[in-house]
């Protein structure tokens, strides 16, 4: 069942038995975001991208993830769980998640819903059961390319401190780069916190920040571009471990701030 958060002239559609997806956020009934089962805006959750032939290592332990972007495996496993809801209003939603099999750990995922008319405030809250794991977070909307009333295509505004240079596996290669000119499939760093501004000139502008340092963008489909805030780049339960532990959960949120042009 879909719940539905409304402020001012915002609607946001969450399906939760759909991995907790946002499946709609309208802004003064203009939709936003791309529509149809695989878009939407997604949680990652517990790796963001792809984890190098599926594989991480904990400790001495290796843990083999199942394969679902050949070789590697891709963007978590709760987008394709069923999530319960917590509590909800007419502004708020929590959800949450439980962690198990394939992941090789116990633990729960909350994800927290906060609607105002200007913005939108997503958070992730990652827990263990039991022993102390790896573990990422981060969103994967697919903002419209355009709006389809009549104006321009979106424009990206970023100034990132560096570029994680792509190598022919997909993966960063762990050499940081000068950002280079799009069509991009690639992930950024931002010390000082993520702000990425999407510009629809002359209809919207949305602003998406978060604290954490980094981000992938995407934009090389026609339809849609991604910009994805996420606690660690890309295979970072490899390269970038950031261990949940029973006394110190993983926490990150972003913001989506909009003002019409």
């Amino acid at each position: 069942m879909q719940t539905r958060l409304t402020a001012g002239d915002a609607e946001l559609t969450i399906n939760p038995e759909h991995g907790g997806r946002i499946e709609s956020l309208r802004i003064g009934g203009t939709e936003v975001l791309r529509q149809g089962e695989r878009f939407g805006s997604f949680p990652m959750v517990p790796w963001c991208g792809r984890t190098e032939n599926g594989r991480f290592r904990d400790g001495a332990t290796v843990h083999q993830l199942p394969v679902n972007a050949p070789p590697h495996a891709i963007h978590g496993t709760v987008r394709d769980l069923a999530w319960k809801t917590a509590r909800s209003s007419a502004t708020e939603t929590v959800l949450t998640c439980e962690l198990d099999d394939p992941w090789p750990y116990r633990g729960r995922v909350t994800q927290i819903f906060e609607l105002a008319e200007d913005s939108l405030t997503l958070t992730f809250g990652v827990e263990t059961y039991e022993d102390s794991f790896p573990a990422q977070a981060g969103w994967h909307p697919w903002f419209l390319r355009n709006l389809g009333q009549g104006g321009q295509d979106v424009s990206l505004g970023f100034d990132p401190a560096w570029q994680e240079e792509r190598g022919e596996n997909h993966l960063p290669t762990r050499r940081r780069i000068d950002p280079l000119p799009g069509p991009w499939d690639d992930c950024f760093g931002m010390p000082d916190g993520v702000d990425v501004t999407l510009t629809w000139p002359e209809e919207l502008e949305l602003r998406v920040t978060s604290r954490t340092p980094w981000v992938v963008v995407y934009d090389e489909q026609r339809e849609a571009v991604c910009v994805e805030p996420q606690s660690g780049p890309p295979n970072g339960l490899n390269t970038h471990p950031r261990l949940v532990t029973p006394i110190d959960p993983l926490e990150v949120a972003s913001t989506w701030r909009w003002r019409r042009l």
